[in-house]
């Protein structure tokens, strides 16, 4: 089994960065693709980015490109979503997601296997 763990969510003004980390668990491959997912209010979750372990290849959805950034510690099972520049738009509960081998579109949800319980992101103006 495999367990995420989300941390680093919370209230920011616009233009301001937080960090988010996922922590994961149990029998984890070196070989790895790492994701962010967001749910804003009212809306579907969506892909935010994704980071193949241990190669360190990135994807992006196009709305968070240059202001954010996925990072890995592989050693920690650790990955990390750095957002700055944070915009009123990017309020979400923020999911971490993993899957035991390539990366999955983030455009496919359904297709990554485990999921965090989410941490809340809210940026006022």
């Amino acid at each position: 089994q495999v367990q995420l763990v989300e941390s680093g969510g919370g209230s920011v003004q616009v233009g301001e960065s937080l960090r988010l980390s996922c922590v994961a668990s149990g029998n984890i491959p070196s070989m790895r693709c790492m994701g962010w997912f967001r749910q804003p209010p009212g809306k579907e979750r969506e892909g935010v980015a994704s980071i193949m372990a241990p190669y360190g290849t990135t994807d992006y959805a196009e709305s968070v490109e240059g202001r954010f950034t996925i990072s890995q510690d592989n050693a920690k099972n650790t990955w990390y979503l750095q957002m700055n520049r944070l915009m009123p738009e990017d309020t979400a509960v923020y999911y971490c997601a993993v899957d035991l081998g390539a990366c999955p579109s983030l455009a496919l949800r359904d297709d990554w296997p485990y999921w965090g319980q989410g941490t809340q992101v809210t940026v006022s103006s």
